[in-house]
């Protein structure tokens, strides 16, 4: 067989079968690839999460120990509130910007900073009116944006909502604020014991009814649905028994008190 010699500096290309199949082969990788690295980036933002909630929950508790252990107040709704409220208090705590100093709050087209105010897994931006990613439970100091309470006296602090991941608009509000679809289908909530966790939707929403669930195991809304009556004085503390990390910020701040 007479075989003719190849061109010198002549190189052999990939015919296009060879080509066909390394598509098919780098499209199962990606098909593959993709789906993991979502999952990671989701459980990325659901940990900054987690950590802008425990921020908020340590400043309650340095607030609560500076001010005879009472709550902060609520404050308005529409985040209007420039003097007292849970949105002016705790940021001092934090030494953060006020929320009323925070541009994103009315300007849908400022930056949204990597700050305790904003979950990295909410992509909603201002009205023009405001931003609340947090709302802060509107059952615990009761009716009244006023109103202050006892932190000690809280019966169940471990199972009591104190803020949450924000599916509205008002800073202030009820189990109907929850978002429903944030974090794997689900939202983080503090808890007046110092701890934030992830619930899945089903555990704090109604779907057929298309409303928040007042309640459900481990989950407290309003004190006075376990015949606790707000007080502001006269309340003999809590102590909390069992390994508990809230107890651990507890007896620091308490430490560091003079």
């Amino acid at each position: 067989m007479n075989i003719r010699p190849r061109p010198e500096g002549l190189v052999r290309g990939f015919s296009l079968l060879e080509l066909v199949a390394v598509v098919a082969i780098l499209t199962t990788i990606a098909a593959l690839t993709l789906p993991a690295l979502a999952n990671t980036r989701t459980r990325i933002t659901g940990v900054g999460c987690l950590g802008n909630l425990r921020q908020w929950g340590i400043a309650t508790f340095l607030w609560a120990a500076d001010h005879d252990d009472r709550l902060p107040k609520d404050g308005a709704p529409n985040g209007r509130s420039t003097e007292e409220g849970w949105y002016v208090d705790l940021p001092s705590v934090l030494r953060i910007p006020a929320y009323r100093e925070s541009p994103w709050r009315t300007n849908p087209g400022v930056r949204l900073p990597d700050s305790p105010w904003i979950c990295p897994s909410n992509r909603r931006r201002s009205n023009s009116n405001n931003l609340f990613h947090y709302c802060l439970n509107q059952h615990v100091n009761g009716s009244g944006r006023g109103n202050q309470v006892a932190l000690s006296a809280i019966p169940s602090p471990a199972e009591t909502v104190w803020l949450f991941d924000n599916g509205r608009l008002a800073a202030v509000a009820g189990p109907n604020n929850v978002h429903t679809n944030l974090h794997q289908r689900g939202a983080q909530i503090l808890f007046l014991d110092g701890h934030a966790r992830r619930l899945p939707s089903r555990a704090y929403w109604d779907f057929d009814a298309g409303r928040g669930r007042s309640g459900g195991p481990g989950l407290v809304w309003s004190p006075d649905d376990s015949g606790w009556t707000p007080t502001g004085s006269g309340v003999i503390p809590m102590l909390a028994t069992g390994p508990n990390p809230a107890l651990t910020i507890r007896e620091a701040v308490a430490a560091s008190d003079p």
